[in-house]
């Protein structure tokens, strides 16, 4: 039996803040309505030259680093992002190109919001396969350049950031160990949320306009029905699965899509309060990143502690949605 280990957490955000204050200035909103509609008070933006690689660049440093590994150990790079650099080389191929190494295997992965934990899933597919294999598994969402800025029900919610792990077979007495993980998705819901420009049904000609598909388009009240039912739920199932009750989760870390969400998930799993991680305020939605940069922050301010159980969850696009337990 595989035990799946997480060697080392790293994350990153732009040094460019944009608070609900600035966006007053930019779309008609205000501070109050953003706040008590998603809890968020700022978000980071990247500089004009930065990419999803270099912000994946930075926080797979930091992993590596708290991994005490070096960029040549790695044996795969997996790379969970919609907002690429470019649709070829991959966004995995540059951030290789970045770390001065060459060789691995690289792929993207595509999941939207829920690109974490299937690119970590993917990660632990290639250690079945391959034990001895050190995988970097990385996301890496540059939004700010995917949301329509005079839509004031999306550009509110989303930020740039970058989050990661490396991921590599250990010991039972090992930690922290993934034990279990769910995916699922239902096609039938993608027309909810949707960036529709840039792909093959929906082509551009040189010298046309981007039209309004090219951005972030969603339909709010049903992502957010669909995101508490279909996230609460895989967390149940993924428990029983485990012979385990949300009375055993120490922490539970969703998504950080809108503090209604997160609230409403804690709720319906009965899981209190003070258990269940946010940092949304400070970032916003940052879509495949949000987890892992979650995750980092919440092991280095301690709010996980050693032998703690975690449930992650996570929804997005697709739809897509996961969870996944890790023993600290």
């Amino acid at each position: 039996m595989i035990n799946f280990i997480i060697r080392g957490f790293g994350r990153y955000a732009p040094e460019k803040v944009l608070t609900n204050t600035d966006l007053e200035k930019i779309v008609d909103t205000s501070d109050e309505w953003i706040t008590t509609r998603t809890g968020i008070k700022e978000r980071h933006v990247v500089a004009d030259d930065q990419a999803a690689s270099d912000m994946a660049f930075e926080s797979a440093k930091m992993a590596l680093a708290d991994a005490g590994m070096d960029a040549s150990e790695l044996t795969h790079i997996v790379c969970g992002t919609f907002t690429p650099d470019s649709m070829i080389p991959s966004c995995a191929c540059i951030v290789q190109e970045k770390l001065g190494i060459s060789g691995q295997a690289c792929v993207d992965v595509q999941a939207a919001c829920s690109g974490f934990l299937y690119a970590l899933q993917t990660a632990r597919g290639y250690l079945m396969l391959e034990p001895d294999a050190k995988i970097l598994v990385v996301t890496s969402e540059v939004i700010s350049r995917r949301v329509n800025w005079e839509d004031r029900t999306t550009c509110v919610l989303f930020g740039d950031a970058s989050g990661a792990v490396i991921l590599t077979s250990g010991t039972e007495e090992e930690s922290p160990r993934v034990l279990d993980s769910m995916l699922a998705a239902d096609g039938k819901l993608g027309n909810l949320l949707t960036v529709h420009g840039g792909g093959s049904a929906y082509t551009y000609k040189l010298g046309e306009p981007v039209g309004e598909e090219f951005f972030v388009q969603m339909a709010g009240r049903d992502v957010f029905k669909h995101a508490v039912r279909s996230m609460s739920s895989i967390c149940n199932d993924l428990l029983e699965r485990n012979g385990l009750t949300t009375t055993d989760v120490d922490v539970l870390l969703p998504h950080q899509a809108n503090y209604r969400i997160i609230d409403a998930v804690g709720r319906k799993l009965e899981i209190p309060e003070e258990k269940v991680f946010c940092n949304i305020h400070k970032y916003g939605n940052t879509s495949a990143a949000s987890v892992p940069l979650a995750l980092s922050e919440a092991v280095e301010s301690g709010f996980i502690k050693d032998g703690d159980l975690v449930l992650l969850t996570t929804f997005g696009g697709g739809f897509t949605w996961g969870a996944t337990l890790v023993q600290f």
